[in-house]
């Protein structure tokens, strides 16, 4: 296990443990997360643990130019049912992803300190929001890196049903749209597997990171 030091480093992703586990320590400096994200890596831990850095052996993702959403969901995605924007509002969608319960989850890995320094990154244009608004009011979205050609997805949430559903699709097809090679989930789970996404191996994940282009 490799514990961080000031010094802006991070050791090679193929030292990561079993279940993905890279680094302990350092801080959460715009300067280490987008080493970080562009290294294939990402933080993720609890309040009262230390920084943990992650890659994990498999990487769940969504290939936005061969994407099919599932036929009920690109019925209600069609049918327009909200107010869709873009970057608007991103600490409050952030907020909102902390304070959503999570299905057999205790507390959140989005901690205060970490919406400090995502909300920088923001204001420097590396991490933006989707979100999603009904009747005037924030009711589902999601958040990420954006890497200009790979967009590593945080977190989402929903106040309404469908809310986050639509946001993922919305954020998909504006990829597709833009050339990007891959939305990278992170870490597989069974509602991000139901709405298309797929694992692939973290060497073909660090070969499209690395290729920087369409």
């Amino acid at each position: 296990m490799f514990f961080l030091t000031p010094k802006l480093y991070f050791p090679p992703v193929e030292e990561a443990s079993y279940n993905g586990l890279l680094a302990i320590g350092g801080d959460l400096s715009p300067e280490r997360l987008l080493l970080a994200y562009n290294s294939g890596i990402f933080p993720w831990f609890e309040e009262d643990e230390p920084l943990l850095w992650w890659c994990p052996a498999k990487r769940m993702i969504v290939d936005p130019k061969q994407y099919k959403a599932p036929k009920s969901l690109r019925s209600l995605f069609n049918k327009n049912p909200f107010e869709m924007r873009y970057n608007t509002s991103f600490r409050e969608v952030m907020t909102a992803c902390q304070q959503s319960p999570r299905t057999g989850q205790v507390g959140t890995w989005i901690t205060n300190e970490m919406i400090d320094a995502y909300d920088l990154l923001h204001h420097m244009g590396h991490a933006t929001s989707v979100e999603v608004f009904q009747n005037g009011e924030l009711v589902g979205g999601l958040y990420g890196i954006d890497l200009g050609h790979v967009y590593c997805g945080e977190s989402m949430f929903s106040r309404v049903s469908n809310a986050s559903k639509i946001a993922f699709v919305w954020l998909v097809e504006k990829l597709r749209r833009e050339n990007y090679l891959l939305l990278d989930c992170q870490l597989h789970n069974d509602h991000l597997e139901k709405l298309g996404a797929f694992e692939i191996s973290r060497e073909n994940y660090l070969k499209i990171l690395k290729s920087k282009s369409a």
